[in-house]
């Protein structure tokens, strides 16, 4: 080429990292901006009591491929953990607790998950029947109906004969964490997407893996050497304020000219930075709105339990991650107590959150109440992820916007999934092949070598 593209990628969250490395990768010339000091944007990590602490438990899927992808890409493949077979411990209080497993056989789907429902002991033996029937309509549903998106997952699932209790102790054990809502409250469209694609087609997609290091690790510092070696002009601490076409065809951002633009922030910060009229319904953006997340970290001065997550039903706790290694302490057990459409959490203090969420794992896990609490914490991502509501799939644009070689990513985006990493991941590569593309320069190609 004699010329090369100018591309600047505005954000360095996981979309934008992926933009980035997309579009360098395609042969362009890269300059990234981020207002933290920091990459990684939502997932990070700090130190409190000389351990290492998550922001939140970000887990992901076997079937989230470009999500795979990327950490291959950054050279942080090694740096997950993605056990053979599904296999999940399901707590309900009790004396003594009652234990279920969600555990995935050699079955095709979907029939991977039937015996451990059909044991499931948290469902009387009538409603794990009934759990087939909306199993089986949700594959008759055409997911390009655009109706999916004018009614509650939950009100869908009454529909077919799920009562209350089983879509607490079932359904909403995967709409919550996935979502970030319950399925009273999510759109139909992602719900079904979500049951689909982890559960419906392939019997290995909902494969749960996690990280082994602390997330700023596994996704600011490796990715931070990734753009190094591609030669991106990285920016920290430079917050953009604005978009601007210019005379040239190209784009102003910071002072500096570019060929193309990937703005991947928040939907907030991106209907504020691109010009007016870029994208559909850029001033009703904001009505995507946020739903938080919540998470409970707790230090006890022996282990307490062997597992490495599990989850609960019957309980204010949702999930729980031993992140005793990947923090870096070398006796006792850290616990991480995640929970998701957690706006409700976000007033009480800390300290009260703390004794209350101590107790109640204290009914899952009595080992638990047997040991010394050395140390907690709260942290909370208030706007964790765009609500998933009914009427939220209008609102996400597409990559491309009204203007040639002006792309946005995101997960908030219109990438067909919910407000994951493999969302967030899937919107930077998109946005990074659209606006190349515009520019008629040079092809981004989907797969890494």
């Amino acid at each position: 080429m004699s010329a090369r593209t100018h591309v600047a990628v505005v954000g360095a969250g996981l979309a934008g990292l992926a933009a980035a490395l997309d579009s360098s990768d395609a042969g362009a010339r890269v300059t990234l901006f981020e207002r933290r000091n920091r990459l990684g944007g939502l997932t990070c990590s700090f130190r409190h009591g000389g351990l290492w602490v998550d922001n939140g438990q970000h887990v992901f899927l076997r079937c989230c491929e470009e999500y795979l992808s990327f950490l291959k890409r950054i050279g942080a493949r090694d740096d997950v953990e993605l056990p053979a077979r599904l296999d999940i411990p399901v707590v309900a209080p009790g004396s003594p607790p009652k234990v279920g497993r969600l555990r995935r056989s050699a079955l095709p789907a979907p029939l991977q998950l039937a015996g451990s429902l059909l044991r499931y002991p948290h469902l009387p033996v009538r409603e794990r029947l009934r759990l087939g029937r909306a199993m089986l309509a949700l594959r008759r549903l055409r997911m390009d109906d655009p109706a999916l998106d004018d009614i509650t997952f939950g009100d869908w699932l009454s529909s077919k004969g799920q009562s209350p209790t089983a879509i607490a102790a079932v359904w909403d054990l995967i709409t919550v964490p996935t979502l970030n809502l319950p399925a009273a409250e999510a759109s139909l469209a992602l719900g079904a997407m979500v049951f689909r694609t982890g559960l419906l087609e392939d019997p290995a997609a909902a494969d749960i893996g996690w990280s082994r290091v602390p997330l700023g690790v596994l996704h600011g510092e490796r990715a931070g050497v990734a753009l190094a070696r591609a030669g991106v002009d990285v920016r920290l601490g430079t917050r953009v304020e604005a978009v601007r076409p210019d005379s040239t065809g190209g784009y102003t951002v910071d002072r500096l000219h570019a060929d193309a633009i990937v703005v991947a922030l928040p939907h907030d910060e991106a209907a504020r930075v691109l010009p007016r009229g870029a994208v559909h319904h850029q001033e009703r953006l904001d009505q995507l709105g946020s739903s938080a997340i919540v998470d409970v970290h707790l230090v006890y001065d022996r282990p307490v339990t062997s597992w490495p997550l599990m989850a609960a039903v019957s309980s204010p706790i949702q999930w729980v991650f031993d992140r005793t290694s990947s923090s870096g302490l070398t006796s006792g057990q850290y616990l991480a107590v995640s929970m998701s459409a957690a706006d409700r959490l976000l007033t009480e203090r800390p300290e009260s959150l703390e004794r209350r969420i101590a107790g109640e794992l204290g009914r899952l896990l009595p080992t638990s109440a047997d040991a010394r609490l050395v140390d907690s914490l709260v942290t909370k991502e208030r706007s964790a992820t765009f609500r998933a509501v009914p009427g939220s799939g209008s609102l996400r644009p597409e990559a491309r916007t009204s203007f040639p070689g002006l792309t946005v990513a995101g997960a908030w985006t219109d990438t067909g999934w919910p407000a994951t990493m493999e969302g967030a991941v899937r919107s930077g590569r998109a946005a990074a092949r659209a606006a190349l593309d515009a520019r008629q320069r040079i092809p981004v190609t989907k797969e890494v070598a």
